[in-house]
């Protein structure tokens, strides 16, 4: 059993501060002023820590660091020569197709195929494949979690598979409207993939396929405009999209209306779905939109994560520093072991993003 704490001394930016991996409040404020730095990193430091990870969970964080490194963000897709797909089980009806580009989740039954995301255009054909292991179906329905290339440049070739299979029926393809307002007019250069047909426009959405309820909700100005997650009830399984992406610092896309606080809102809203498992383990599984399969108490850390960071940005900001000052001061050092990614980045974007929001 897990020893429940151990006393944490206090620790400055420039050591790893203690984060606890479950407290008994899982939700931080949203919308509240931010608290001053010193304030934050003294709570990180004085908090209570736990003594160690399960082994299930050690192994877990191990095991897919190859596929995380194969994952391309959105703007660097992959030039693999010969990109591998994994198929992961998850629970229920529930799977994901794990390698380069985005994570593709399947929920699979007598009635066919649900896919949220399909990945990249080049690994099409191996999608394809890996589907084909799971189930012989039709794919009735693809949900786009948002815009990116790397979550929606395999629809055209997985519709194929409801299109070309009996009773030849085009997908429904289920997006937030702002995804399909993008997709009409994709920068210069770039071919927009097939569109979304349903797209929603309310706080959600909701179907039942495979005798399971499925809730698409809307996400608003997060990892994008558009961004959607979605939760599979009787599976006890959420498909994020790219508002959660464990070992790596969340992209904002700032050009198509993403912002830090549409982020921790996103995970927020996670965390008041899942449900954890005894030794707060297991329980509802959460699939990101790239890397491993995760639980609760990794969302948990992650929002932990860019809370504090952006609220010693807030800080900086506060005291009247530049951009390249608060680059300098980096704000977000005791992590830069724990994720990749541009730390700058991460800062640059959070910095722009609350500067617009400044009245």
């Amino acid at each position: 059993m897990r020893m429940q704490t151990e006393t944490c001394n206090r620790f400055s930016w420039r050591t790893h501060s203690c984060v606890p991996r479950r407290d008994s409040s899982r939700r931080l404020p949203e919308s509240s002023p931010a608290p001053g730095l010193d304030t934050s990193v003294e709570a990180a430091g004085t908090s209570a820590c736990g003594a160690g990870f399960s082994l299930r969970r050690a192994l877990a964080r191990l095991l897919p660091i190859a596929a995380l490194l194969a994952c391309a963000t959105w703007a660097q897709p992959s030039a693999s020569a010969d990109p591998e797909l994994h198929v992961l089980p998850v629970q229920g009806s529930v799977s994901m197709l794990v390698g380069d580009g985005g994570n593709i989740t399947v929920q699979a039954g007598k009635d066919g195929i649900l896919l949220v995301d399909t990945g990249l255009a080049q690994i099409a054909p191996k999608a394809v494949a890996a589907l084909r292991t799971i189930s012989d179906g039709p794919v009735r329905y693809i949900v786009n979690t948002h815009v990116h290339p790397d979550h929606t440049g395999g629809n055209e070739a997985l519709a194929k598979l409801g299109r070309d299979n009996p009773p030849p029926t085009f997908p429904r393809i289920i997006a937030h409207l702002a995804v399909q307002e993008r997709m009409a007019a994709p920068p210069p250069g770039n071919e927009a993939p097939v569109w979304p047909n349903d797209t929603y426009s309310t706080p959600y959405k909701d179907l039942s396929f495979n005798n399971e309820a499925i809730v698409v909700y809307h996400i608003p100005a997060a990892h994008t405009d558009g961004d959607s997650i979605v939760f599979f009830r009787r599976s006890d399984v959420v498909s994020a999209g790219d508002i959660f992406t464990p070992g790596r610092y969340p992209f904002i896309d700032l050009e198509r209306g993403g912002s830090v606080q549409g982020i921790i809102n996103g995970l927020n809203k996670i965390l008041e779905i899942a449900v954890p498992l005894k030794y707060q383990e297991g329980g509802t599984y959460v699939i990101p939109g790239h890397g491993r399969l995760c639980d609760e108490a990794d969302v948990v850390e992650f929002r932990d994560m860019v809370t504090i960071v952006r609220d010693r940005v807030q800080d900086l900001i506060k005291k009247g520093m530049s951009l390249e000052q608060v680059k300098a001061a980096k704000p977000s050092f005791d992590y830069d072991t724990q994720y990749s990614g541009s730390p700058d980045a991460f800062v640059e974007a959070v910095y722009k993003g609350l500067q617009k929001q400044a009245p």
